[in-house]
């Protein structure tokens, strides 16, 4: 079930700041990813062309940064370090932990306060800087408890060494809950959600963005153009081959064991592509522009390769989608509802419910 209302498109640009969830941080409407940046894992940038894309973003007004601990084997920490020395003050800068540091150390990943601590120490000196703006749960271990995370979390905000905690791919229930301890403690709540939201992942529509935006978190999307998927370079002869290349250490390898190289997926990005072609826009663009119509999202993130690339994905502030054009690329995308906004969606239980009068919340 849809979640809040998709407001019309609106032209925006890199210096048009937005607050950061329930805190009064400013950032750009389009967040730089850095997982490109590195060529250690056999597909990203190397450090002229990661520098050309950063200087690009910077030289917009653009001011929020995202990166991880692991990315690129820590490539990725130490080429954003280099590139923001000089411009340190202007940029928020985020990073993540969890992932594995060391292979065969059971403690060097996970969310507990150890691998935590631990983590940070190492991303401030891959970054070379002497605190983080925001740091994220990378991801939902299943282990560590709760209050161990919250509180380890609010340890370092009052060490100085973080500023704001976020988090990343973890159940809506566990986030919820967490959020409420930290309410209640008194410690640091999360003011950021990172979630993989696109035109063809929309089932955290059901429950992760109505819950951000209850409780305080900007959303961040990452992968707004479905892994690739979006914009337009995949066919449907792809989808026949996906089987082989999902274990193949490529690119379309990668996309297609992340399950979107589908014919579903395929079908919605020929939406997207017609959308582009009678508005005269790029595929890429439409796909962003939807996610930034979305009221709940702050900052969508971008993970070019290139600068021609960046260039392209940075047009999509330009570009207004009208309502009819919204509603199309909803109605070619839209996730099968679940229970139990299915079941109160139907018209007994409405009529039970409502009595028959005519109830709407004025968003």
């Amino acid at each position: 079930m849809k979640t809040g209302t998709m407001e019309t498109g609106t032209m925006t640009s890199l210096d048009s700041y937005r607050l950061l969830g329930r805190s009064g941080l400013r950032v750009s409407p389009l967040a730089l990813g850095t997982m490109t940046f590195g060529q250690d894992w056999g597909w990203g940038s190397d450090a002229g062309e990661a520098r050309r894309i950063f200087d690009l973003y910077v030289d917009r007004g653009g001011n929020f940064v995202d990166t991880a601990v692991n990315y690129t084997d820590g490539a990725s920490e130490r080429i954003t370090g280099e590139f923001i020395k000089d411009k340190r003050e202007r940029i928020v800068l985020a990073t993540k932990f969890t992932m594995a540091r060391e292979p065969g150390n059971p403690n060097a990943g996970g969310n507990h306060r150890l691998n935590m601590v631990r983590s940070v120490e190492q991303s401030l000196r891959q970054l070379g800087t002497d605190r983080i703006d925001l740091l994220y749960l990378h991801a939902w271990d299943m282990t560590t408890g709760p209050e161990e995370v919250m509180r380890g979390l609010d340890d370092l905000v009052r060490s100085g060494k973080i500023h704001y905690a976020g988090i990343c791919n973890t159940p809506a229930w566990r986030v919820a809950q967490m959020q409420a301890i930290a309410d209640l403690r008194g410690w640091s709540p999360f003011v950021a959600l990172q979630i993989e939201y696109s035109l063809v992942e929309r089932t955290v529509e059901h429950e992760l963005i109505p819950m951000a935006a209850a409780l305080g978190m900007g959303v961040l999307p990452w992968s707004p153009l479905g892994g690739g998927v979006l914009t337009g370079k995949y066919a449907r002869s792809d989808v026949a081959d996906s089987g082989d290349a999902a274990v193949a250490p490529t690119r379309k390898g990668v996309i297609a064991s992340s399950g979107h190289l589908t014919a579903r997926s395929i079908g919605i990005a020929e939406t997207v592509r017609a959308v582009a072609d009678e508005i005269g826009a790029t595929p890429s663009q439409v796909a962003i522009a939807w996610t930034l119509a979305n009221p709940a999202v702050t900052s969508p993130i971008l993970g070019a390769r290139t600068v021609a690339q960046a260039e392209d994905n940075l047009g999509a502030l330009d570009l207004a989608l009208s309502p009819e054009h919204i509603e199309r690329l909803d109605r070619a995308s839209a996730p099968e509802p679940i229970f139990p906004a299915r079941f109160v969606g139907r018209p007994m239980v409405r009529q039970l419910i409502f009595g028959g009068a005519s109830v709407g919340r004025r968003v």
